[in-house]
């Protein structure tokens, strides 16, 4: 039965039908094979949505749509051109930092990734190529899901259940994160050094520095406060999402006073809208979920896996496999929901720590993000840049190796990028 379910939403996915209707369909036809009430289907959409951490992920997305309009992230910008602007490649590492910078607050990549497409696609392509800037601005958007707060993270733990806790999992992402971001800027800088590309931006100037680092407290507040607490235990993730959107606002309104009433509709629909669309595919896909648990998909799964390997090593690399495979086709969020309660389980029949696993499996899916044919954060860069999808795979194929790479050293040395989560429990 889960064969025929799996062929059935693959089928409808390449007919180009939605992914959570095609998750719906395939949950349907799984609830209809196995006899089961059809009022089940619905009564199990609603649970799988019906929890207080993933409240967090409209705070959040609100919170990112205000920065934009409060012009937050032109703030951080310019704070970030006076420290790294003369380099070689110093608008690619301004890009680099305001990336980190705003994924510190949204914790979403696609938004982050339009929010820098917004302000930096033209400079990019006037300094360097559009290609180039293009692949650049979709890489640094992927940084928005594996830095705190990262609302992939807190989807992966409302599903984990009590084994993989928020903070802990905030935590695991900095060290990744900061090293995806080291990666990049040091290919930036080689790759514009031998494509001849000039210098920009001014000289390091103290002060310079002091005063836009003074223009930027405000926006840097916003992240230490709410991750701060978060990982402190001073609030919930929920709590630190709603947070981060009073602060975004009252700095927008008040500080930089770019923030009007009358965005504000206009942010609230577009987080709402984005949040529905992760909702209704984590609702749908739990159905079909639901449906492999009662076909005992998992227990087979397992006995198949340790039927091939008995080392828990060779184990993760398999996995590490199949969601390279999986995110290149396979929207994240549906992925989670799927493969999680299929696989955790069988990590921690190899002992693997939960948290470990964890960071495995969300740092892989997420850089299938770039990854064509349906990389979404391909799609963004396209659309910002006015290029086509083709046009910017080249560019950014050595940024996603550099994050494959990233992602392959966790699995490889757990002991060093656990030991800062450890810090929380």
């Amino acid at each position: 039965m889960s064969l025929i379910i799996a062929i059935l939403f693959f089928a409808a996915c390449l007919l180009g039908i939605p992914l959570a209707f095609s998750f719906g369909i395939a949950g349907l036809a799984g609830f209809l094979m196995a006899g089961l009430p059809i009022e089940i289907l619905a009564s199990k959409m609603m649970f799988a949505i019906n929890s207080f951490p993933l409240l967090a992920i409209p705070f959040f997305m609100l919170a990112g749509e205000l920065m934009v309009r409060a012009g937050m992230v032109n703030l951080a910008i310019r704070a970030a051109n006076t420290l790294v602007g003369r380099v070689h490649g110093g608008l690619g590492h301004v890009t680099i930092a305001s990336g980190l910078g705003l994924a510190s607050v949204s914790g979403t990549a696609v938004a982050d990734a339009a929010a820098l497409g917004s302000a930096l696609m033209k400079p990019l392509s006037e300094r360097y190529s559009r290609p180039f800037g293009a692949a650049l601005i979709a890489a640094c958007g992927n940084l928005g899901p594996i830095l705190p707060p990262s609302t992939a993270m807190i989807v992966y733990a409302s599903i984990a259940g009590p084994g993989v806790s928020i903070p802990q999992l905030f935590l695991g992402g900095v060290l990744p994160a900061l090293l995806i971001a080291g990666g990049m800027a040091v290919y930036v800088a080689l790759a514009c050094y031998w494509r001849g590309y000039p210098l920009t931006g001014e000289p390091v100037r103290l002060a310079n520095v002091r005063r836009e680092g003074l223009r930027a407290l405000p926006v840097l507040a916003v992240p230490v406060v709410v991750i701060g607490g978060i990982i402190g235990g001073v609030f919930t993730a929920t709590e630190g999402g709603a947070i981060a959107v009073v602060m975004a606002s009252l700095i927008g309104l008040f500080y930089t006073r770019e923030l009007k009433l009358r965005d504000f509709p206009e942010a609230l629909l577009n987080a709402g809208i984005t949040t529905g669309i992760v909702t209704i595919i984590i609702a749908a896909a739990a159905t079909v979920t639901f449906v492999f648990s009662i076909d005992m998909l998992p227990r087979q799964l397992s006995a198949l896996i340790q039927s091939l390997t008995d080392d828990p090593q060779t184990f993760l690399l398999l996995i590490f496999g199949t969601l390279i495979l999986i995110g290149m086709f396979m929207e994240s969020t549906a992925a989670y929901v799927m493969l999680v309660p299929i696989f955790a389980p069988i990590a921690a029949s190899y002992g693997i720590e939960p948290l470990h696993f964890a960071l495995v499996f969300i740092l892989t899916l997420i850089v299938g993000m770039l990854t064509p044919p349906v990389g979404t954060l391909l799609f963004v860069a396209s659309g910002v840049s006015g290029l086509k999808v083709g046009e910017i795979i080249r560019d950014v194929t050595p940024l996603v190796l550099i994050q494959f790479a990233v992602a392959l050293l966790v699995l490889l040395f757990p002991a060093v990028f656990l030991w800062l989560p450890g810090l929380a429990e």
